[in-house]
């Protein structure tokens, strides 16, 4: 049977839930751990600025290696590298569970970070080998519906856990889960065949550079302005490098070419935003809830709640209204009723029943729903056929990019205005997602994507 035809049935479908399971599990990492940040603030005993940490190694760590992972699951193999991602992050998550000092917690989260990003580096390059070509907008769309409810799904699952116990149990969910999936994946995934030829260390070493001195820099311009500036410098000519190099390559590691396409790189860019105000939001919201509208733990976790399942409503429906509405309209008034969601709350007393916040978290998950789905659609179908790997990488780039940046404005909005961060941080994440509907508006194309 011809790669074309994709794997048989059963074994497609077993393939298919170890990659989706597996990148729910990744991408609910980013934001499982949210809810928890206070608790694990007071327990570990460090400031809020510093708990953010938790949520931005991890998603720093995943930024960093997406590419070069990307780059050698085509040498290596695409099963050997989800198998030893999942191995890393399945030990690291043990790790993390056991840890007793806020140091040792932020090392586990770097590990895990980069078994997070083998995963998800090689995933949409095997699920074009588990499905035919014919049915392989299938498999983008399962996978869009995956990271669009995982990603928003954090909070409501975290919270759901922390009702029950501890936080050190976010954690240790993942071992479970990952042995699971590696028991079917190392008997079920494809092989594919391998790339001839050699690993480009010099730009996977450019491209960690760019994308971390880039977000370490922005977390340092206030406590350490000068510090901030080198690092970003650094940040400038790596990238500069980076840029030069790979335009010069055959196979690039970071795929420039692709950014000719004005729809993709709209897209890209509205991605970023739209990512980085929803991380930004996720951190702020919990500590919101508890310092200025004095909620407890319990009312914390159901007043998360409704975002994720705005989303996981809105998500497939805007998939559908995407065949016959533009994109680019969907995404636009989808990113505006986030801001709107959030100026909300960011405006509500703290006498405010818990039903009108529902409502507003409501209204900001059903605009989210609204932007990712056609957005990503757009990302991973404006480009040629043949390059849907990399369309794939650097669109998990530009998600986990968006993400780790978020996360670093989020712990200098902490530093810059502690006494009213988690507001500020809110405000701030509605002009990403108001930023994230102007580009979407803006983008080329009004009809409908096929």
């Amino acid at each position: 049977m011809s790669s074309l035809d994709g794997l048989p049935p059963p074994r497609k479908y077993w393939a298919l839930a170890a990659t989706l399971l597996a990148m729910a599990m990744t991408v609910l990492e980013t934001t499982i751990t949210n809810v928890a940040l206070p608790s694990i603030a007071r327990d570990l005993g460090v400031s809020p600025a510093q708990a953010v940490w938790i949520v931005n190694t991890y998603q720093l760590a995943i930024v960093v290696a997406l590419l070069p992972f990307s780059s050698l699951g085509e040498i290596l193999g695409y099963r050997r590298v989800f198998g030893v991602g999942l191995t890393a992050f399945t030990i690291a998550s043990a790790g993390c569970a056991m840890s007793t000092s806020f140091t040792m917690l932020i090392s586990f989260r770097v590990f895990q970070g980069l078994g997070a990003a083998a995963v998800m580096s090689v995933t949409p390059a095997l699920l074009r080998f588990i499905y035919s070509q014919k049915q392989f907008g299938r498999a983008i769309g399962f996978n869009a519906l995956v990271v669009a409810t995982s990603s928003a799904a954090g909070p409501m699952l975290g919270s759901l856990i922390l009702s029950v116990s501890s936080w050190p149990w976010l954690f240790a969910v993942n071992i479970p889960i990952g042995l699971f999936i590696l028991s079917i994946g190392s008997r079920m995934l494809p092989e594919t065949e391998l790339a001839k030829r050699r690993f480009d260390a010099l730009s996977a070493i450019l491209s960690g550079l760019t994308f971390g001195l880039l977000v370490v820099g922005v977390d340092r311009l206030i406590p350490d302005f000068k510090t901030a500036a080198i690092l970003l410098g650094g940040a400038a000519l790596a990238g500069l490098a980076l840029v030069r190099r790979e335009l010069a390559q055959p196979t690039p590691l970071l795929p420039l070419d692709l950014l000719r396409i004005r729809q993709f790189a709209f897209s890209v860019g509205a991605s970023v935003c739209a990512f980085s105000g929803q991380t930004m939001s996720y951190v702020s919201l919990p500590f919101y809830f508890q310092q200025v509208l004095g909620r407890s733990q319990l009312e914390i976790g159901m007043l998360m709640v409704p975002w994720p399942l705005a989303v996981a409503i809105a998500a497939p429906v805007a998939g559908r209204l995407s065949e016959t509405i533009a994109p680019a309209i969907l995404c636009s008034v989808g990113a505006g009723l986030v801001t709107l969601g959030l100026l909300l709350i960011a405006l509500l007393p703290a006498e405010t029943p818990n039903g009108w916040i529902m409502a507003c978290m409501v209204i900001s998950g059903t605009g989210f729903g609204m932007f990712q789905t056609p957005n990503n659609r757009v990302m991973l179908t404006a480009p040629p056929r043949h390059r849907s790997g990399g369309a794939g990488g650097l669109q998990a780039t530009a998600r986990q990019f968006g993400m780790a940046l978020g996360a670093a404005l989020v712990a200098l909005t902490f530093t810059a205005v502690p006494s009213h961060g988690p507001t500020t941080g809110l405000v701030v994440a509605a002009v990403f997602l108001a930023a994230a509907s102007a580009i979407s508006a803006a983008r080329p194309g009004t009809r409908p994507s096929g």
